[in-house]
């Protein structure tokens, strides 16, 4: 994935007496410390972070982390103490005014918590402001305001007032905004934060629908944990102007870096932030018309399973086999190692591997493995009925940890099934 916005040793500090705040900073000093001995404020410390083209990069952190700053410094409308700012070679921090109203117009845009869209303009008109700044003519500002309405699905709104529309709506109208004017570069500082609940669940998964089409490069601001992990492809966590934690979702949740991150997931819904994806073992499987129950058992022995899928030649899946089935089957004097067709079950759970694990409980409660199957509903992974309650609960390393030292659970079945 290639670098869009590459920022790197950015330090803000609000105040006459900078350059004694950083000495400070380089010391060890604590916000408070040097705010006492210099009375300058530690905005921003040392953030350094690259988000790719394409990537969702969130921004958490609790009021008076830095977060904001750190947003109104990705398009100068803060300039930074210290550091660079790169948007596609350019640099944010240090370019001419006239190189900075060049990325403005052309790469970067930002969408605020507070739309303030004009009480007596149309939504389309609304839409189309940043273009009207631009000095863009108008039958093109609507053109390009009417396919930015389309995008947050607000045609028919086009030339309603804002008064008439509901809050989540207005918002639309804002991100619409910020989208006329085509930017590479969309930074969101916490534009749902102003919304009901319900809602703004309604437009974090808009958004995350809308970036399966748009593809933008999105620096996203929250106080919101759940939200930062709902929607970011990648999370940096701020304390005091200074990252504690930057990773995905399921490494912050799996593995927080320190007390403060820790006491931030304790209580996150990890059915929302893990997927099948991130439980699944590789797709071990037995050959269609070919593998026998015999083939089977002991494949399952070897793998510590109760269960495998079989596939066919084009790893497509033609059913299931369970140990305990295989047992008895072996037990038929006639046909004592039967072929796998005649023992497999033909139905059984499938998800795709971007399926949250939420999704995945009733499947789990059936006892079979799960399925994780590809756009050709090819055999791509297995998800273990065990797995996916572990994760839930939070307790997968102690659970992976007690499986790898007991005995495979099918010696028992085989020995109970040969007496």
């Amino acid at each position: 994935m290639a670098v869009k916005l590459s920022v790197r040793n950015v330090f803000k500090v609000f105040g006459e007496k900078t350059d004694a705040a950083l000495e400070l900073l380089e010391k060890g000093n604590s916000k408070e410390d040097i705010l006492e001995q210099t009375g300058a404020t530690v905005g921003v410390q040392d953030a350094s972070f690259d988000v790719g083209e394409g990537e969702i990069f969130v921004v958490m952190g609790l009021s008076g982390s830095g977060k904001s700053t750190l947003v109104r410094m990705l398009n100068g409308l803060i300039p930074p103490t210290s550091g660079s700012i790169m948007i596609d070679g350019a640099d944010v921090a240090s370019c001419s005014q006239d190189e900075l109203r060049r990325i403005r117009r052309e790469k970067i845009t930002m969408v605020f918590q507070h739309f303030a869209l004009f009480p007596h303009w149309s939504v389309a008109d609304n839409a189309a402001y940043g273009l009207k700044v631009k000095g863009t003519k108008p039958a093109e500002r609507r053109k390009r305001a009417l396919k930015a309405l389309e995008q947050v699905g607000l045609t028919a709104w086009a030339d309603s007032l804002p008064a008439e529309l509901s809050g989540g709506m207005q918002q639309r109208v804002g991100l619409a905004r910020g989208l006329a004017n085509g930017p590479e570069v969309l930074l969101m500082d916490e534009p749902f934060g102003a919304l009901d609940p319900l809602i703004r669940r309604e437009m974090q998964d808009e958004l995350i629908e809308l970036q399966k089409t748009l593809k933008k490069t999105i620096v996203f601001i929250t106080h919101d944990l759940n939200e930062a992990l709902l929607l970011g492809d990648k999370i940096a966590i701020m304390k005091d102007g200074r990252f504690v934690q930057v990773g995905t979702a399921q490494e912050i949740v799996s593995n927080p870096a320190d007390d403060y991150v820790a006491a931030f997931v304790a209580d996150i819904d990890r059915g929302r932030v893990f997927t099948a994806e991130d439980v699944s073992n590789d797709p071990a499987a037995m050959k269609l018309g070919t593998d026998t129950a015999e083939d089977a058992m002991r494949a399952m022995e070897d793998l510590n399973r109760n269960a495998l899928y079989v596939v066919n030649d084009k790893n497509m899946i033609a059913g299931v086999v369970t140990y305990q089935d295989l047992a008895a089957a072996t037990l038929n004097l006639e046909e004592p190692n039967p072929v796998l067709e005649k023992v497999m079950l033909t139905e059984y759970p499938t998800v795709d591997a971007d399926v949250q694990l939420n999704d995945l409980y009733g499947a789990a409660s059936g006892g079979l493995p799960i399925a994780v199957t590809d756009s050709k509903d090819r055999l791509v992974g297995v998800v273990e009925p065990e797995a996916v309650f572990a994760q839930l609960s939070g307790d997968d390393e102690t659970v992976l940890s007690e499986a790898s030292e007991a005995p495979p659970a099918q010696d028992s079945e085989k020995e109970s099934a040969n007496v």
